[in-house]
């Protein structure tokens, strides 16, 4: 489920040719929680390294950015919830492709607050999820950019 929690809106994306070695854009959702009024986010590993990471993919033609980031989620992660249309901020990294080579990656995050945790979903048994408080999340992670984020993320003050 995509909805805004702003009075912004974006427009769907239209995707054009890009060289190989050019920086590229994903969409990445930052998936949280509130238990026992402890804030709480999810962490996936990815495919290849077992790093922890958020869910994130690349731009989708005739889809927002938000709804990008959520779509990824759900297939990552089996999440199901409400993504802002506010982008959070950014983290850069480089992503090591599976064919060899590497390219930089800048990732726009939009919070997600999870509504439901699925068992079934397109890449269960591929990747493990956990939930963590913001601060743990960030000594998991290994972009200073995304550290930041976690450490500072507050969603009342998202967007």
């Amino acid at each position: 489920m995509t909805k805004s929690s702003d009075t912004s809106h974006q427009a769907p994306m239209r995707l054009g040719a890009a060289r190989k070695q050019d920086p590229r854009t994903q969409f990445a959702a930052l998936p949280y929680r509130r238990r026992k009024r402890q804030l709480q986010v999810l962490l996936i590993t990815s495919l290849d390294t077992d790093r922890w990471i958020l869910p994130k993919g690349w731009p989708m033609d005739g889809c927002t950015p938000a709804a990008t980031a959520a779509q990824e989620a759900w297939e990552e992660a089996g999440i199901r919830g409400v993504v802002s249309e506010a982008c959070l901020g950014f983290y850069s990294y480089t992503k090591t492709l599976p064919e060899g080579g590497t390219i930089p990656c800048i990732a726009a995050i939009f919070p997600l607050e999870v509504q439901d945790l699925a068992d079934d979903f397109p890449e269960a048994g591929q990747r493990r999820r956990k939930w963590f408080t913001p601060a743990k999340a960030a000594s998991r992670i290994s972009e200073p950019d995304l550290k930041k984020i976690l450490r500072n993320f507050d969603p009342g003050r998202a967007g």
